[in-house]
């Protein structure tokens, strides 16, 4: 039978001490709002709920919550811990999920992400030209903004991205696969066809109504650079996030636009597509791990790609003669009883 003064050689942490347990109890209870709920999270009845809170505000020296009538409120030293926390657990639902993707990646699963613009462009004829060689491969595509891109790269989300935009990160290789001319596209009929063949000096936009790409954008950026130099200025009253939404707004009749090759090869017959000088070359990259190098089924996809890019690249000055001998209609000159035009004859002055 132990003595009664016999002293334990049990040590406390020290005031202060932060668990994962309770950060983990601290995140249910502000997602439930309720300890009753906030157990059902955790998987653990209502009392162990009350026993954890308990302790964890007894060992960190502080209260976390205040309850007033039935609602729980954030004492002002949990305010201050909210912040670090909620990184914290994001940081652990990242980990979460990479876990998840590396436990679940089978082999010869393509998972690939590529940009909104590109899954309109360059990426359907990659996938035809893919299944004709791998038939019966799983694949999973998303489309993703290049910074979203990056982040499903690390975490293993997917396994190669195809961006226009060279993305930056410690882990991530960007390996170029093709490279074409930054391009304007215009309504059909905007340019004679001995014209539409020719590059279009960038100074011919001076006045000219455009649709603008987000800065946000780095190839924006760029874009906005040059239009800055203009004088008098290009006319911009409509901006956008992606070429794409460019593209079909140009269709539209609404003004011109300045796009990455590969939107201007997508534009089909209803718009004209000239190549601007001085050339800006466009990159196209695929994007994956340096530790995980590509499987067959992966590379193989990547050369697709890099094999569709290179062959719309190569047809981007025989086109626009084809696109410009068909004038629409409603790009004509209003009859000669009404003195206005149509849009069209006021761009065809470009050269």
């Amino acid at each position: 039978m132990q003595s009664p003064n016999r002293v334990s050689t049990f040590e406390y942490p020290p005031l202060g001490f932060m668990q994962l347990r309770y950060i983990e109890m601290f995140q249910a209870i502000m997602q439930a709002g309720t300890l009753t709920d906030a157990a059902s999270l955790l998987n653990i009845s209502q009392p162990a709920a009350t026993k954890l809170l308990k302790q964890a505000e007894r060992r960190l020296g502080f209260p976390l919550f205040v309850r007033v009538k039935g609602q729980w409120h954030l004492t002002p030293e949990s305010r201050m811990l909210k912040g670090h926390i909620d990184r914290i657990f994001d940081d652990l639902r990242d980990l979460q999920r990479l876990v998840s993707n590396i436990a679940r990646a089978e082999k010869q699963l393509l998972r690939a992400v590529t940009t909104p613009t590109l899954a309109n462009a360059v990426i359907p004829k990659s996938f035809a030209s893919f299944r004709r060689r791998f038939g019966q491969t799983p694949i999973e595509l998303s489309t993703q903004h290049s910074r979203e891109m990056l982040k499903s790269i690390v975490l293993r989300e997917a396994d190669v991205g195809i961006t226009l935009q060279e993305l930056s990160h410690p882990d991530i290789r960007c390996e170029p696969l093709c490279q074409g001319p930054l391009s304007l596209i215009a309504p059909r009929g905007t340019w004679s066809p001995a014209d539409a063949c020719k590059p279009i000096p960038i100074d011919a936009l001076s006045g000219l109504p455009l649709i603008g790409i987000t800065k946000a954008d780095q190839l924006g950026r760029q874009i906005e650079a040059h239009l800055e130099q203009l004088n008098p200025p290009a006319r911009i009253s409509t901006w956008v996030q992606t070429y794409h939404i460019a593209k079909d707004l140009v269709c539209s009749g609404d003004a011109l636009a300045l796009v990455d090759p590969f939107t201007a090869m997508s534009a089909g017959a209803e718009l004209q597509v000239r190549v601007v000088e001085p050339v800006m070359p466009i990159d196209l990259f695929a994007v994956y791990r340096i530790d995980t190098p590509l499987n067959n089924v992966q590379r193989a996809f990547v050369e697709c790609v890099k094999s569709v890019a290179a062959e719309s690249i190569s047809a981007l000055g025989r086109s626009e003669p084809r696109l410009a001998n068909t004038p629409s209609p409603r790009l004509q000159p209003a009859p000669t009883a009404r003195p206005q035009t149509a849009q069209a004859p006021r761009l065809q002055s470009v050269r």
